[in-house]
């Protein structure tokens, strides 16, 4: 049965959503403050708001059948106002517990997993006096690809630490050595229905993704135990829509969880070739509550984020690479304009050739 999307946030995971949506003959509404933002180019309707905009929020839910959000850093609250007049099968619940990364913590660490051993932070004074050993202080909501973090060390200066913990609540993690950033998504349907994506293997540059490759270069036994956590995790969440679970694998195989995604992951957007169904197509099967395939991967494959400093005409000197543009307006450094998938059975040539880009 044909079903009105509402999509909190118009970025790329949005329109990628919303495309999803589009090829299974759902209608999309998007909500975003900009009005060419990447979602409205896809969607049947687009409402031009900020996210904490109650009465847009209204109109959203008013005109949909379910809503979704595309990232974390949305209103849980304004949600709250709306979750009696339309179902949010994501549940805000997995929400506020991803947008803050002591619930989160706490949460992982409930569910008899591991993260880097940290403090929370409420205040200047709750800091060590001395750093003994590396650690990373982040705040407790609003971080993303490296934004609100401070590394210390022995070495370190702690003012700006202070100032950081006196203006926001803070977790201070200890620097976990680790062999490979990992990464796994996994869908669920609200009723009990689970299916993992393969394991995958993440490259970050200055706290931005760079590369995925996928599947990982790990042994079976440790792409078997990382399934086991993503499972685990969606069962203890009752998971509809799809949720990525970022790991350290530390360099004795110990798996340590970094953060979940409560959404689409950029580290996911190899999917899109390389499996016979997306991460996007089961996060829109698994918020409608739709029986979810066993996603298959046809290839290997790396996947290459285009950042605003990047050239996004040097993919098309591969006519087998698969190039997406996000058809975001102004190109900024850091930013996410596009991202590039590439189908390969040689992995190490492969990367030589995206080294020379």
């Amino acid at each position: 049965m044909r079903q009105t999307i509402g999509i909190l946030g118009g970025g790329q995971l949005g329109q990628m959503m919303a495309i999803s949506a589009q090829y299974m003959g759902h209608r999309v509404i998007s909500l975003d403050p900009n009005p060419a933002c990447s979602a409205s180019k896809v969607s049947d309707q687009t409402i031009v708001a900020d996210y904490d905009d109650r009465q847009a929020l209204r109109q959203l839910a008013e005109t949909s059948d379910l809503l979704t959000y595309e990232f974390e850093n949305v209103d849980a609250a304004s949600l709250h106002e709306v979750e009696n007049k339309v179902r949010i099968p994501q549940s805000i619940r997995l929400l506020e517990i991803t947008q803050n990364r002591r619930l989160e913590k706490e949460f992982i660490e409930s569910s008899g997993l591991k993260v880097a051993p940290w403090l929370s932070i409420k205040g200047p004074e709750d800091l060590p006096s001395k750093i003994t050993k590396k650690q990373v202080l982040k705040t407790s909501t609003g971080g993303y690809d490296g934004h609100g973090q401070l590394v210390l060390t022995p070495d370190t200066d702690l003012t700006e630490a202070r100032d950081l913990a006196a203006y926001t609540d803070c977790v201070l993690e200890d620097f976990i050595s680790f062999d490979k950033e990992i990464s796994i998504i996994v869908s669920g349907n609200g009723r009990g229905d689970y299916v993992t994506f393969p394991v995958c293997e993440n490259e970050h540059r200055h706290n931005i993704l760079h590369l995925t490759i996928a599947p990982a270069r790990i042994s079976d036994e440790l792409a078997i135990e990382a399934r086991r956590i993503a499972f685990h995790l969606a069962e203890k969440l009752q998971l509809a829509g799809t949720l990525c679970v970022e790991m350290f694998l530390s360099k004795d195989n110990q798996i340590y969880i970094n953060e979940l995604a409560p959404r689409p992951h950029n580290s996911g957007h190899y999917t899109i070739e390389a499996c016979d169904f997306s991460q996007f197509d089961l996060h829109i099967k698994g918020i409608l509550g739709e029986p979810l395939p066993e996603p298959q991967l046809l290839e290997p494959t790396i996947m290459v984020n285009i950042l605003g400093q990047q050239p996004q005409e040097l993919a098309k000197l591969r006519p087998s690479w698969h190039l997406h543009d996000y058809g975001k307006a102004e190109a900024k450094p850091g930013r996410k304009m596009g991202h590039i998938t590439i189908l390969t059975k040689d992995f190490s040539k492969t990367l030589k050739e995206i080294d020379k880009l």
